[in-house]
């Protein structure tokens, strides 16, 4: 199984938008993907016509029974997209609270990690949304991954988040002690307006060795695929933006690193 995470500490640069094209595209290859949502806000879950308010089963259960996890539990809270071999653990808007009640239980940060221990026969390719805001959920993220792809949008603000965002990464990576794979991935790319392209020029020189050498493009299909509950590729497999998607993931594969089995107890 491979665990990629999708972070950033500003919200509206693409993250979820990465994970359901990334994981349609790994579908559409024959791989067994599942998609984990960890925000709050559920945008994921929405996306495929879940409604975090009142859902019953969610990822919000597995923080529920502290990392001793019903054998059983990560069946009842997948649920189906439209998309053979697509499947998502969604989140309900609980999750806000985990922080506030949880936060000085010991283990609370390996939660995650512990249901897809239980999992990890059952997939290919794991995809996780997470919130734009440090705390347990994305720690969680962090600490289950094995690569983490920072979308960030070609703006100026956008940047100044990406800066935070890499500091919370070295802080994490000092404290686990080790190492994580990390992308930086341009997305909204407007190649028509000089601040989109200015600022894919600061990120390519600011962040040469771990950047994506292309970037995702401003796509109006893109919403139009979420308005419609599916993948991209699936809406329009030779849009703009999914061609980008696909060579990002041929990226991904190129440089793909061998999975490690979790050593959680």
């Amino acid at each position: 199984m491979r665990v990629w995470a999708t972070a950033n500490q500003k919200g509206g640069v693409g993250k979820t938008t990465t994970v359901v094209g990334l994981g349609g595209l790994l579908a559409e290859r024959g791989h067994r993907v599942l998609m984990v949502d960890l925000d709050p806000h559920g945008s994921l879950t929405s996306y495929f016509g879940g409604n975090p308010d009142d859902i019953e089963y969610s990822t919000y259960n597995f923080f529920l029974h502290k990392g001793d996890i019903p054998i059983d539990l990560p069946d009842r809270i997948r649920i189906e997209t439209k998309k053979p071999d697509l499947y998502l653990w969604p989140a309900s808007t609980l999750l806000a609270t985990v922080e506030r009640r949880m936060s000085s239980q010991s283990g609370m940060g390996l939660v995650v990690a512990k249901a897809l221990k239980q999992q990890w026969d059952d997939y290919d390719y794991v995809l996780i949304d997470t919130p734009p805001i440090l705390g347990i959920l994305m720690i969680n993220a962090l600490a289950a991954c094995q690569r983490i792809l920072l979308p960030v949008q070609t703006e100026h603000l956008a940047i100044k988040g990406l800066e935070r965002m890499m500091r919370t990464l070295t802080m994490v990576m000092k404290s686990q002690g080790r190492q994580l794979d990390y992308l930086v991935v341009p997305t909204m790319f407007d190649r028509r307006t000089h601040s989109s392209t200015q600022s894919l020029r600061i990120l390519r020189n600011t962040h040469e060795d771990c950047i994506w050498s292309s970037a995702i493009p401003v796509d109006t299909k893109l919403r139009d695929a979420s308005k419609a509950g599916i993948a991209p590729s699936d809406y329009d497999r030779n849009g703009r933006a999914v061609k980008a998607y696909r060579s990002l993931l041929k990226h991904l594969t190129q440089h793909d690193i061998e999975p490690v089995y979790p050593l959680i107890s």
